[in-house]
């Protein structure tokens, strides 16, 4: 495991009763260095959504525990927040519970030419993701090889 995995799960086991007793659930935990900084990014979520008041509850508790056990050997930066209406769906849970709403791929190397496609998530499994896109006014199914995608975030629809 690495550095940053050991430290995502650590964080993780931190978070959860303090998740519970906040009544929100964790969605993702990432710890990455941008510049000269690392940053350890908590997001929580709930079903009506979280507030500022709930981050800040969530990052006390949080920062207390990470002082109180301090397994990090960087300095860092704390970050609690909520994913966002664009949030990146990265893993199982977060596919599963966006399935039928529509999401914006982007893939690594371009499939006839295009990079970035956007439809309606209708599958997934451990290898791929399915998509139905619109192409000349039909719907399409397409299929994608988790390996080749960059990213998957929901669609923001304004």
């Amino acid at each position: 495991m690495s550095k940053r995995e050991n430290y995502e799960t650590r964080t993780e086991e931190l978070l959860k009763p303090i998740a519970a007793a906040h009544h929100v659930e964790i969605y993702d935990i990432e710890y990455v260095k941008e510049g000269s900084d690392w940053y350890l990014r908590c997001y929580i979520d709930k079903e009506d959504g979280v507030s500022i008041n709930d981050c800040e509850a969530v990052s006390r508790a949080l920062s207390d525990e990470l002082d109180r056990t301090d397994f990090i050997e960087d300095a860092y930066i704390l970050e609690v927040s909520s994913p966002g209406l664009g949030r990146q769906l990265k893993k199982d849970k977060h596919f599963q519970k966006s399935l039928l709403k529509e999401v914006d791929v982007k893939c690594y190397k371009p499939i006839d030419g295009v990079k970035e496609f956007t439809g309606i998530l209708k599958g997934f499994d451990e290898d791929s993701i399915t998509l139905e896109t619109v192409s000349g006014g039909e719907p399409k199914e397409m299929k994608f090889n988790r390996k080749e995608i960059a990213s998957v975030k929901l669609t923001l629809d304004f």
